[in-house]
């Protein structure tokens, strides 16, 4: 039952998940931690560094991560391929359609108008990380992780200010963590 459950949760979040990746996170915060309760939501907050870290979509690597930590390899390739399989349908049918019809106002029209509900999903999403990371879920100062706002604000300026590369940006995040450790401030 439960790969069952793996494979139907991913299948709904791959289908309803419009604009990659980042537009799933809330989705899949959602069906791990408030449905079912498979992650935390700390644990919820490792899975998205890991998967955003780790080469390849982030949507596929968080399915394949919840999967292994639910039902091991089986879970893992059942929450993948629930995951993968809306989209290759429904890619497959798009192309297929724009190919077919792109010249038309009307389909020009409705992709132009899912791109303000992509940028909503994905900005959601990065609001809810940011008060979980920054303030264990909820806006009060007295809550403040004040080390992770700070690296938060230097990783941000970083990349808007210099154009720093992510990979970078994470690297010295992650150094920035370590040595925030090992003097004790962080733990």
């Amino acid at each position: 039952m439960t790969l069952l459950e793996l494979f139907l949760s991913f299948l709904q979040i791959g289908l309803f998940s419009i604009g990659g990746g980042y537009a799933a996170i809330p989705l899949i915060q959602s069906q791990a931690v408030e449905i079912h309760g498979w992650l935390t939501a700390e644990q919820f907050l490792d899975l998205a560094t890991i998967a955003e870290m780790t080469p390849g979509p982030i949507g596929i690597n968080a399915a394949t991560f919840v999967g292994m930590r639910v039902a091991g390899l089986a879970g893992a390739a059942s929450a993948t391929l629930g995951f993968v399989l809306p989209s290759l349908i429904i890619v497959s049918l798009l192309s297929w359609v724009y190919l077919r019809f792109r010249q038309l106002p009307m389909l020009q029209s409705v992709l132009a108008s899912l791109r303000p509900a992509v940028v909503a999903l994905i900005g959601a999403a990065g609001l809810r990380m940011f008060l979980q990371v920054g303030f264990g879920g909820q806006l009060d100062i007295a809550r403040a992780d004040w080390a992770a706002i700070a690296l938060f604000a230097a990783a941000l300026f970083g990349l808007r200010k210099y154009k720093m590369s992510p990979i970078l940006t994470i690297a010295l995040c992650g150094a920035g963590g370590l040595i925030l450790g090992l003097l004790g401030i962080i733990q």
